[in-house]
């Protein structure tokens, strides 16, 4: 179990197309701050449909994406 599979599901039920969070959305729902391990756990969202487009450190956002399921 990831420390991130609160946020994966919460992207996954989300279900629009793309959208952001910012930092502190990511922290209240994860639980924890967003931190450099962030990079190394994205790849994990793949497996929920989702995967991060871009992160703003300027913004404090981070735009998640969802795969095409072809």
């Amino acid at each position: 179990m990831s420390k991130y599979n609160s946020l994966w599901e919460y992207v996954q039920k989300n279900g629009s197309e793309s959208f952001a969070l910012t930092f502190d959305e990511i922290q209240n729902v994860a639980g924890i701050p967003i931190d450099h391990s962030f990079l190394k756990y994205k790849r994990e969202l793949v497996e929920y449909g989702y995967e991060v487009g871009k992160i703003s450190m300027k913004e404090q956002t981070v735009i998640f994406n969802r795969v095409d399921s072809r």
